[in-house]
């Protein structure tokens, strides 16, 4: 691995050295329904059966019967829940319908949420090449697949090609088959035999126009991360003052590539290490590293020949001297040195993994790629600007960073941005860089906050083996059978622009390819894939015996290790029967259609008006209630949905009141920040940020106990336990707040009080144990300013204007809002669907 180091102040400077240095989800608005407070139970519908053929032509895949009894929902999402561990996918309809005709009466479009890194301990690694069909097809061998075993040839079900088994089957039989071909192993990684060109490259860009305590807390950072590298790891440090040579770049202006390749002198031929550069050595379990070669070799070192030096050298870093007025802001060119450091991993490492990790402490306000002026009388643009078109930066500034972001993810790099100041730093102008490269973006107050440095700390986590659990230059490739098309992707990456008979004719996201670059990439990783039904319908299509519609998913990656891996999962859904099929309804995963119409109207809301997005989430449950609602037309009373869609209103209406869509009271910088990491989640995550999760502790009850996300929650004897994902908040009741303040707890006789205020404390840490980013913990008072983190969250059923209904409590929480109740939206919703003009 190898680190570089750029200092983002008035001037970009780059330095080399000479010799030494080189170079739970509960569903709050129905009780009790809830799986589990810490993870979500998801789940996924069983298969059909394609029948064996005879003689000795074998399906290696095991299916369930067609048209078997309807399975009971909660068994269904037991059942979804076990693919998604084994799989790491989520569909919205698990039977698929047979015509386009059907599929567009659907509402939400067929759908998958995939994690193609999901860990998972029985995953199969195995050591040898994948078998894959003849081009264009190139679909690898799977459980799904008919095996001649007599012959030693298999037939592809993407394409109903015939591929011989290479010489190493020989041996195969009904009672011996390779593990690819195992009914378990729709989902199966390969160690592929090419090893990465060099091991991965960090790029450390530092902003040191920033407070003294700030800077050192974040050099103590990054100096805590070389200790999480492997020993071989090749670093690189710039700006270290006793170092022979600076390159010195202008902040107000943009450089090329190749006028950074000249500057550094990176154009010169010639290959192999630089003379008198020490070998490295090669390290137990890990393949022998390859030294970089070219001009590049005068930056880069293994860490564990110069973590001395380059310590020394980071906390060498000083604030940037340049002087500030007191009416003014610090001069920095963050566009330059984003530029800078693309084009230096751009000249010699590219299609090689390499992460550019931005530490930025403000706002650029010099060159190219600045958001605001120097001045501090001119006010950085907020949401209320950019609706008035009144942004003097951002059009220029965006365009900029997108083609920095396309210049990176075509290189195979990542963007990481890192913020932390109380005051917006253009997160909103940057964040195609961290979307487009599959890169992290972390907002917080200051370097010194500890959400800051546990999150950073996190992304340098490994696995069993010692490998950091990230990937590098990753790529994603889905297939289908002729059923199916894709039809775009929703996620942190850039399309590849493969064109194939398996592209759908409409787009969705990122569409017109059936591959994409997702170069960063993590177990967490998650991307909505949308596709569309392609057959016609009608008699002359109608195909004997039960069908199926396939996907197989190819993720290729750079593993931390040093090779290169491919994982493969393959998965196949019922195609549905004769219109109005009801195995269709029941196939409905209302969890994951609700994220993955999340991510659409997030995407929606990047480049529509916030109300025309809101409308059509609107229209969009109009629309799926008035089809597959049970009612007597214009008649509300007689509404009723089947079990597994009566969350997918509740979860709409979340959606519609959160932070994703609901701009007020969010800066622009917030608003990219949560949209990103929405983007990156799977379902259970991502549920949590639409419709929190609450629970109470109370002496009525041993332990929590999940209830309503409600203002009818909120009672004096109770304390209250919120999740948002970004927030943890605990919220004490009047009078739980009152004995507290009077230190019952520390009473004798009071230890159950005590130990009602501690058990939602260890909640909280269990909840924030294992999330990334790390979110804001949160302790408040009834009553308190902080409160209303709780209050914005919570369904308004009492406010100032209605009181409370359905004989409620008269204690519960008023609050103040002109928001309508889930109820108010749950009467407006039936009286238009039944109304049938939707």
């Amino acid at each position: 691995m190898f680190f570089v180091l750029l200092q983002a102040g008035g001037l970009c400077t780059m330095t080399e050295g000479a010799g030494r240095l080189a170079g739970r989800c509960m569903a709050p608005g129905a009780a009790g329904i809830r799986s589990s407070r810490r993870r979500l139970q998801l789940l996924i519908l069983p298969i059909c059966t394609i029948h064996l053929p005879p003689l000795h032509l074998y399906n290696m895949a095991a299916f369930a019967p067609h048209g078997a009894p309807a399975m009971d929902y909660e068994a269904l999402k037991e059942q979804w829940s076990d693919i998604e561990d084994k799989d790491g996918i989520r569909l919205s309809w698990n039977t698929f319908p047979s015509s386009r005709m059907e599929a567009s009466r659907l509402v939400v479009p067929i759908g998958a949420l995939y994690t193609p890194l999901k860990e998972k301990t029985d995953t199969p690694l195995l050591q040898y090449e994948p078998v894959s069909c003849k081009a264009p097809c190139r679909a690898v061998l799977n459980p799904f697949c008919q095996v001649d075993m007599r012959a030693r040839i298999w037939i592809c079900p993407f394409c109903l090609q015939r591929n011989g088994l290479p010489p190493h089957y020989k041996d195969i039989s009904e009672n011996a088959i390779p593990p690819e071909l195992h009914p378990s192993s729709t989902t199966i990684e390969y160690r592929l035999a090419r090893p990465a060109p060099v091991p991965p490259i960090f790029v450390f860009v530092v902003d040191t126009c920033q407070e003294e305590d700030s800077l050192k807390a974040l050099k103590d950072s990054i100096i805590m991360s070389l200790s999480l590298l492997p020993p071989n790891a090749l670093v690189h440090e710039l700006g270290y003052t006793e170092c022979a040579k600076s390159y010195v770049f202008r902040g107000s202006k943009d450089y090329t590539g190749k006028q950074v390749q000249e500057m550094l002198g990176l154009m010169m031929g010639g290959g192999g290490a630089r003379a008198g550069m020490p070998a490295m050595q090669p390290q137990p379990g890990r393949p022998a590293p390859t030294a970089p070669m070219g001009a590049a070799a005068r930056f880069l070192l293994p860490v564990q020949q110069c973590e001395f030096q380059l310590t020394n050298a980071l906390e060498s870093l000083q604030k940037d001297p340049w002087p500030v007025a007191n009416d003014k802001r610090p001069l920095r060119c963050t566009g330059v040195a984003l530029s800078v450091a693309t084009g230096l991993l751009e000249t010699s490492f590219q299609n090689a993994g390499g992460r550019i990790m931005l530490f930025t402490g403000g706002a650029a306000t010099e060159g190219p790629g600045m958001v605001v002026g120097p001045e501090l009388k001119e006010p950085i643009r907020s949401h209320h600007d950019i609706d008035k078109d009144n942004i003097k930066y951002y059009k220029k500034a965006f365009k900029f960073y997108e083609t920095l972001a396309k210049r990176t993810a075509h290189n195979g790099h990542i963007i990481d941005i890192f913020a932390g100041c109380l005051d917006q730093v253009g997160l909103l102008e940057m964040r195609s860089l961290a979307n487009s490269t599959g890169g992290h973006m972390i907002l917080t107050d200051s370097f010194t906050s500890s959400m800051y440095k546990q999150s950073f700390a996190r992304i340098f986590d490994k696995d069993a083996n010692d490998n950091l659990l990230m990937g590098f230059n990753a790529s994603l490739e889905v297939l289908t059978t002729k059923e199916l098309k894709v039809t775009g992707l929703i996620g942190h990456a850039v399309s590849m622009n493969k064109k194939s008979a398996n592209v759908g004719e409409t787009e969705c996201g990122i569409g017109n390819t059936c591959s994409w670059k997702m170069c960063g990439i993590n177990p967490n990783s998650s991307y909505g894939i949308y596709f569309e039904i392609a057959g016609q319908g009608g008699p002359t299509n109608v195909q004997q015996g039960p069908q199926k519609g396939l996907m197989q998913f190819l993720t290729y990656y750079q593993h931390s290790s040093g090779q290169f891996h491919l994982r493969v999962t393959t998965v196949g859904r019922n195609m549905s029967g004769p219109s109005g099929d009801p195995a269709i309804a029941q196939s409905f995963d209302q969890e994951a259609a609700a994220v993955l119409m999340s991510r659409i109207a997030v995407f929606k809301a990047e480049v529509d008006d916030g109300p025309d997005v809101l409308r059509w989430v609107d229209r969009m449950l109009i629309r799926l209630c008035s089809r597959f609602a049970e009612y007597r037309k214009d008649d509300p009373s007689s509404f009723r949905l089947e079990k597994n869609f009566t969350l997918y209103p509740q979860f709409m209406f979340h959606l519609r009141r959160s932070q994703f869509l609901q701009v007020f009271n969010n800066s622009p910088d917030e608003t990219a920040f949560y949209r990103h990491v929405l983007n990156h989640e799977d379902v259970s995550n991502s549920l949590v940020m639409i419709q929190p999760t609450l629970d109470s502790y109370g002496f009525d009850h041993e332990g929590s106990q999940p209830v309503l996300l409600d203002s009818t929650s909120i009672q004096d004897q109770t304390i209250l336990l919120l999740d948002t994902f970004f927030h943890i908040l605990i919220f004490h009741g009047e009078t739980m707040a009152q004995w507290r303040k009077a230190g019952y707890q520390d009473q004798e006789g009071y230890e159950n009080f005590r130990e009602m205020l501690e058990s939602p404390k260890e909640d909280a840490k269990e909840l924030i144990q294992d999330r990334f980013p790390l979110p804001r913990f949160i302790v408040c008072d009834a009553g308190g300013s902080q409160a209303r983190f709780l209050l914005s969250k919570l369904n308004p059923s009492t406010t100032h204007t209605t009181g409370a209904y359905g004989g409620v409590s008269q204690t519960a929480q008023t609050i103040f809002t002109d928001d309508v109740s889930l109820q108010t939206f749950m009467d407006h919703l039936m009286k238009l669907a039944v109304s049938g003009n939707s």
